[in-house]
C-alpha cells in the first residue's frame, strides 16, 4: 500500500510539473479575423509554411488542403502530401463552423470511428488576404500553426507581412519551418 501511495504522489507531482511548464507564458487571448466568406474561403489551398507536428512528419513536399462546402453546413477536407518516395499521403476530414457569427473559428476531425468523430482540433483564421489569396490558421495554444496560400509560393513582401500577423498572435515566426511544394 505505502509504495501504491508513493506512486501516485510522484505521479500527481509530474502531472503538475508538466502542466506548470505547458504554461510558461500567459498568452493573450487568440484574434482571429472579423470574417470569414466560406464560399470563398473554399477550394484548393497550398501550404506555405507551418509549425512541424508529427501528424505531418511523413509530408516531404506537395503539402495542399482542398475544402469543399457541404449543404449542411460542414466543410469537407482533403489534405494531400508526398512522401520522400512520391507516393500520396491523403487525409479525409471534416471542418465545422464554431463560431457562425465570423466563421473564423472552425474545428476539424480526421478520425471517424462508426461515423463518430470523437477527436477535433481547433483550426483558427487568424491572418486573411482581404482577396483570399493566403491565409494564417492557428490554434488557441499555439502549438499549431500554417500558412497557405492560392499558389504555390509567396514573395518576401507577403511573408514578412505574415510574419507580422504571426508576431501580432505572439507566434514566434522562427517556429515555422517552409514547406517545400517540389521535391
Amino acid at each position: 500500500m505505502n509504495n501504491y501511495l508513493v506512486f501516485l504522489i510522484n505521479m500527481s507531482v509530474l502531472l503538475l510539473v508538466s502542466c506548470a511548464s505547458s504554461q510558461d507564458k500567459d498568452l493573450p487571448p487568440l484574434t482571429t479575423v472579423e470574417q470569414v466568406d466560406l464560399n470563398k474561403y473554399v477550394g484548393l489551398w497550398y501550404e506555405i509554411a507551418k509549425i512541424p507536428n508529427s501528424f505531418q512528419d511523413q509530408c516531404a513536399y506537395g503539402t495542399t488542403a482542398e475544402y469543399e462546402l457541404l449543404k449542411d453546413g460542414s466543410i469537407k477536407v482533403i489534405n494531400k502530401c508526398y512522401d520522400e518516395n512520391g507516393e500520396p499521403d491523403i487525409a479525409d476530414g471534416v471542418a465545422n463552423v464554431v463560431d457562425k457569427k465570423t466563421n473564423s473559428k472552425l474545428e476539424v476531425s480526421f478520425v471517424s470511428f462508426l461515423g463518430i468523430r470523437p477527436f477535433w482540433g481547433d483550426y483558427w483564421i487568424i491572418g486573411l488576404d482581404e482577396n483570399y489569396q493566403w491565409a494564417v490558421v492557428g490554434t488557441p495554444n499555439r502549438k499549431y500553426g500554417w500558412v497557405l496560400s492560392r499558389t504555390p509560393s509567396l514573395p518576401d513582401e507577403i511573408m514578412q507581412e505574415i510574419f507580422s500577423v504571426l508576431k501580432e498572435q505572439n507566434y514566434d515566426p522562427d517556429s515555422f519551418e517552409i514547406s517545400p511544394q517540389q521535391k
